[in-house]
Formats: structure tokens, C-alpha cells, sequence
């Protein structure tokens, strides 16, 4: 399939499923989607399963087509996933062993729990990408950035060995998804993410002065994230400067509260990339 356009869409979004869905936050989360048309989003906490079909099949009411990828997480109910238009490639789903964390209970036994990576390689047009999900642990305090710098080291130390293995020096790593992380105070986890100095975390650059996470009954804070590996400028088909919080709670007419209330409680990133002439 070949694009119109000489440029093409990512997105990312949690959807909230903590919170089990109605008919009215379905509807509200497939307008959502439709408004955002991007050519890929990737989602978080899709919760059950067969609710990203749901959404697909709500978009194609609106006569927007979507293919769905997603696997099950084997540790949590809560599932990354990836919505895409038609003629976006989209292979080699995977999770990834060792990003979710241990966790010792009262009894002393040790088990692994949280959300891994999902891992896909993506290609639309001339660009290619290989694409990162993740839905790291929560938490403000020290027990829970503990537990997310061992999710952190494990995925760190995978992009390291992506993009060093022969002939992948120059591939495009793209990292995005609810990193329960907020830039200046979880230090060691965006340390131990950032892959030896390899990912470009744009959201804690470009948006700093912004939030994706809108709290009950006040404040919000940037816990969500989108990185990008740094490529040589030839090479680059991030557009500078495109990556935005887009404001769809103002865009459908709400305020926070209704918006957290009606839709989810997270704003979807979204950045836009070259296709042609890479």
C-alpha cells in the first residue's frame, strides 16, 4: 500500500483499564482514537484482551480501518498492545524476558510480576522502526523505583544490544508507553532506561512543562513517556519538534475530571515521521 502522505503518525495511550470499561468510556475512547488517526498507536492497559478488537471494530464504524497485534502479558492482566492502518507492516511480536520485576511476598517467596516489554518491528513506507512498549511498575516510592530500575536495567540492556549488534548500529529504537516515571525525580530509573546514552527521551525535553497523567481532584504530572534512539541526522526520520501531548480532553469539550472520569486518565502522546526518501 502506498501512502498519501509524505509523513506518518505514532501514538501512545493509556487507556485506563484499572478502571473496567462502560459503554460510554468505549465510545468516548474510540472518538478519542479516530480524532488522534494516527498510522500506529500503541496502548496500554488493554484490559481484557479482546478489547483492542473492540476498539478496531468501533473505528471501522466510523469508517476508519485498524489491524490489531497484541500478546498476553503472562504475569499481569493488563496488556500492551498496537493499533495500525492498513499497509503498515507490523512483525515479530514479542515480549521481553526479564522486564517485568520480582517481587518477594510475606512468606518469602519470590515471584516475578508486572507488565513486560512488548517488542515489534514496524516498517510503513520507507521507514522502519523497531518498536518498544512498556507499562512500567507505579509507584513513588523507593520500593517501587527499586522495582522499576530492574525493569529499567533489563530493557536498557536490551536497546543496548539491538543497536549493537552487526549492521543495527543506525536502526531506529523506538521507546514509548506509561513509564511511571517523572523526569527529575526518577533519575536512576531513566538512567538505567536510556541504554548507555542511546535513547533521546523527547517527551522529558519537549514537554517538561506539560502532564499526561491527570490525578483525582488536582495536580497531573508526566509519568508517560516516547524516546527515540539517536541516528545519524541522515538517517533521522523523527521530525523535530513534532512530538506532542495532544490535548484530547480539551479537543472533545471536557475538563480533567470528566475527561479522567469519561475517558481515561491519561493524554496520548503523539509524534510525526518521514516515510519517504530515507
Amino acid at each position: 500500500m502506498e501512502f498519501h502522505h509524505a509523513v506518518a503518525r505514532i501514538a501512545v495511550w493509556n487507556l485506563a483499564q484499572f478502571t473496567p470499561s462502560n459503554d460510554e468510556r468505549f465510545l468516548n475512547q474510540v472518538k478519542g482514537l479516530a480524532i488522534l488517526d494516527a498510522e500506529v498507536v500503541v496502548l496500554v492497559e488493554v484490559k481484557p484482551l479482546a478489547y483492542i478488537d473492540r476498539l478496531s471494530e468501533g473505528l471501522s464504524h466510523l469508517g476508519l480501518a485498524y489491524h490489531t497485534a497484541i500478546l498476553p502479558q503472562p504475569f499481569h492482566d493488563m496488556n500492551i498492545g498496537i493499533l495500525h492502518k492498513p499497509g503498515v507492516q507490523v512483525d515479530n511480536l514479542a515480549l521481553l524476558d526479564g522486564s517485568e520485576y520480582v517481587e518477594t511476598d510475606a512468606t518469602g517467596v519470590a515471584r516475578k510480576k508486572g507488565r513486560q516489554a512488548m517488542t515489534a518491528d514496524i516498517r510503513i513506507a520507507e521507514f522502519s522502526a523497531h518498536l518498544i512498549g512498556v507499562h512500567l511498575k507505579s509507584g513513588r516510592g523507593a520500593t517501587q523505583q527499586r522495582l522499576r530500575d530492574a525493569q529499567c536495567k533489563a530493557i536498557g540492556a536490551y536497546i543496548a544490544a539491538y543497536k549493537t549488534a552487526p549492521g543495527q548500529s543506525d536502526d531506529t529504537v523506538l521507546l514509548m508507553g506509561d513509564f511511571n516515571m517523572i523526569p527529575g525525580q526518577d533519575v536512576s530509573n531513566f538512567h538505567h532506561l536510556g541504554g548507555e546514552d542511546i535513547m533521546d527521551f523527547l517527551s522529558s525535553w519537549d514537554l517538561q512543562d506539560r502532564f499526561s497523567h491527570i490525578l483525582p481532584g488536582g495536580p497531573a504530572n508526566l509519568l508517560d513517556g516516547y524516546a527515540i534512539s539517536r541516528v545519524p541526522i541522515k538517517r533521522r526520520a523523527y521530525i523535530r519538534g513534532s512530538l506532542r501531548l495532544f490535548p484530547l480532553h480539551w479537543t472533545m469539550d471536557m475538563g480533567r475530571a470528566r475527561f479522567r472520569d469519561e475517558v481515561s486518565d491519561h493524554l496520548p502522546f503523539i509524534a510525526s515521521f518521514r516515510i519517504y526518501g530515507l
